[in-house]
C-alpha cells in the first residue's frame, strides 16, 4: 500500500496523521473511493468533479486545482504498480485547536491512499448477497445531504456492524419516511420485468459513479432505467436485485430479511450487467500500469 502526503510517496506504515487534524477529530472532510482495474483509473473525472462540488457544498477550499489531484493520484497510483487497486483521496479542514470551529484551521489537509480492497469474497459473488434491513435510519437531506461523500460514515458502520451482528453479508438502509436509501456504502437496483429502478439522490443515497455507469449499461441492454423512490416490497417483488460501488462493483442480492430475491440467487441481468460493467472498467481511461510483457 502506497500513500502521498505532504509531497511524497510513503509505504502506508510511514506515513501519519497529526492528531488535532479536524478530519479525525470532527469527520470534517471529504473523499473520493477510484478502482484501478486492468491498470487503468475508472472515470476519475467524474470522481474529481464530485470532490469539488462536495467541497463547495462543505466551503471547503480544495489544496491544488482539479488537475493537480489528478496528477497526485496518477502519481501514487503507479508507485503502487499493481493492475488492480483501490485509490483513496482525501482532502480534511486541516489541523487547528480542539473545538469544532472549522475557521480556526490554517489550511486544509490533503493524502491519496492506493492498495487492495476485498468488501466480498468470490463464493458471496457466486451465490450473491445476504442481506437485512438496518435498524439505523439514513437522515434526510435538510439534516445531512448524503450526495456529499464526507469523512462521517458512521451510520453506514453501524448498518455494517449490525448485518455482521445478524449474521448477514450487508444492510439496506431505509429514510425517515420508510424508503429505501442504499446498501451500507453501495447503490442498490431492483429489476422487475425490464424496468430497473433505483432511489433518485434526494431519498438518501450517493449519486454513485458506478450507479450512473451501469443505468448507462442496463439503458444500452433496452432497459427502462428508472430513478424512484422504492420500498421493501419492490426488492420481495423484484426479479433480480444488486449492489454497485467502487469496491463493490456489481454484486447480486439473494435475499433480504431471509426472503429470497427472485430465485434467490444471480440473475442473468444481474451477470450481463456485472461482466459488461468489468468490460467498461477495463477500456475506459488513460492506462497508468502496463501489463507485464507490454500485453494489455
Amino acid at each position: 500500500m502506497k500513500t502521498w502526503i505532504d509531497g511524497r510517496i510513503v509505504d502506508a506504515k510511514d506515513a501519519t496523521v497529526n492528531v488535532t487534524d479536524h478530519g479525525l477529530l470532527y469527520g470534517d472532510g471529504l473523499f473520493e473511493g477510484m478502482r484501478v482495474a486492468a491498470g487503468r483509473l475508472f472515470r476519475i473525472e467524474r470522481h474529481l468533479a464530485r470532490l469539488a462540488a462536495g467541497a463547495k457544498a462543505l466551503g471547503l477550499a480544495l489544496p491544488r486545482p482539479l488537475d493537480g489531484l489528478r496528477a497526485i493520484v496518477e502519481e501514487t497510483a503507479r508507485a503502487h504498480a499493481e493492475r488492480e487497486a483501490y485509490v483513496r483521496l482525501v482532502v480534511t479542514r486541516g489541523v487547528g485547536p480542539l473545538g469544532v470551529d472549522p475557521t480556526t484551521c490554517a489550511r486544509p489537509g490533503l493524502f491519496c491512499i492506493v492498495g487492495a480492497i476485498r468488501l466480498f469474497d468470490d463464493e458471496q459473488r457466486r451465490r450473491g448477497l445476504e442481506l437485512i434491513t438496518s435498524s439505523h435510519r439514513r437522515p434526510d437531506a435538510d439534516a445531512l445531504d448524503m450526495r456529499i461523500k464526507s469523512l462521517n460514515y458512521l451510520g453506514s458502520a453501524l448498518a455494517k456492524l449490525e448485518a455482521r451482528q445478524r449474521g448477514a453479508d450487508d444492510a439496506l438502509l431505509l429514510n425517515a419516511r420508510g424508503h429505501v436509501a442504499e446498501a451500507s456504502v453501495a447503490n442498490v437496483f431492483a429489476l422487475r420485468g425490464d424496468v430497473l429502478a433505483t432511489p433518485p439522490a434526494t431519498d438518501g443515497c450517493l449519486e454513485g459513479i458506478n450507479r450512473a455507469a451501469v443505468m448507462e449499461l442496463a439503458r444500452g441492454l433496452g432497459l427502462t432505467v428508472v430513478e424512484r423512490s422504492l420500498g421493501r416490497l419492490d426488492f420481495f417483488a423484484a426479479d433480480e436485485a444488486f449492489l454497485t460501488g467502487t469496491g463493490a462493483g456489481v454484486i447480486a442480492m439473494r435475499s433480504l430479511d431471509g426472503r429470497a430475491i427472485g430465485r434467490g440467487e444471480r440473475g442473468p441481468v444481474t451477470a450481463r450487467l456485472t461482466a459488461l460493467h468489468r468490460q467498461l472498467a477495463e477500456t475506459e481511461g488513460v492506462e497508468l500500469i502496463a501489463a507485464p510483457g507490454g500485453q494489455t
